[in-house]
């Protein structure tokens, strides 16, 4: 943001002008004497009051001249001085061009209208424009997530803060129906060709597991036979006894 000096190279209100050798004798009658001095950055040497001070006139002259003049606007001793720079245009007409005010013998000069207001509009650009810098430095995008604000406290406080777990949602009777179908139909067109009956224990091939669980055609046999002399045994015995019963 630039200063009011850029738009203004001749603006005084910043800088300040002090002689201690006069603040002891200041007064009404001596503060337009001080305010004339030449290391004064303040005062215009092409002013009537240099014309009527050189031809050793009163200050009453200046109402009967035209051109710029100096006078004492406001005077509270010892403290406050206030004088006022003004383009004399006829003995009734005057134009106020600036005023300065002597604080403890230290001259200033009064900030115009124009000068405030532009000052004051120059620093709410520089608070707004700082304000959206820094604004802009926390602020985060993606394209998945889309904007959002990553502070720095933030981070702080996530660290110091317990991990709550998340808790999972249930799946619904759609979504394991769905997904049972699937691991089914994977399973048909992809058959595994190992298997690991337990844990720790190394893979067999699906074809071996499948010849060891089938019997063998002897033992088949063998169990057949069983069977049927179980059934003749239990056809040569007769019904059992019916015993009485007891009225």
């Amino acid at each position: 943001v630039l200063s009011v000096d850029f738009f203004f190279p001749d603006n005084l209100l910043g800088i300040s002008w002090v002689d201690s050798s006069w603040i002891p004798i200041l007064n009404n009658g001596s503060v337009l004497d001080y305010f004339s001095e030449r290391s004064n950055p303040f005062y215009d040497r092409t002013c009537n009051n240099e014309v009527v001070k050189m031809q050793r006139m009163t200050l009453d002259h200046l109402n009967q001249m035209v051109g710029v003049e100096y006078i004492l606007l406001h005077a509270q001793e010892p403290i406050l001085f206030i004088i006022r720079k003004q383009q004399r245009q006829s003995p009734t007409q005057v134009v106020p061009l600036a005023d300065y005010y002597i604080i403890a013998g230290v001259i200033y000069q009064a900030p115009d209208l124009g000068s405030v207001i532009n000052s004051r509009v120059l620093t709410a650009v520089h608070g707004i424009q700082s304000a959206f810098e820094e604004a802009m430095s926390y602020c985060r995008y993606h394209p998945s997530k889309g904007y959002w604000w990553h502070f720095k406290d933030q981070e702080e406080r996530e660290k110091t803060k317990p991990k709550a777990k998340k808790k999972e949602e249930p799946s619904s009777i759609f979504q394991r129906q769905r997904v049972d179908a699937l691991l089914l139909d994977l399973r048909q067109k992809f058959p595994p060709r190992f298997v690991q009956q337990k844990p720790g224990e190394k893979p067999i091939p699906v074809d071996q597991i499948k010849k060891e669980s089938e019997p063998a055609p002897e033992a088949v046999k063998q169990e057949e036979k069983e069977t049927v002399k179980n059934t003749q045994s239990a056809g040569a015995k007769g019904p059992p006894e019916k015993r009485m019963r007891l009225q």
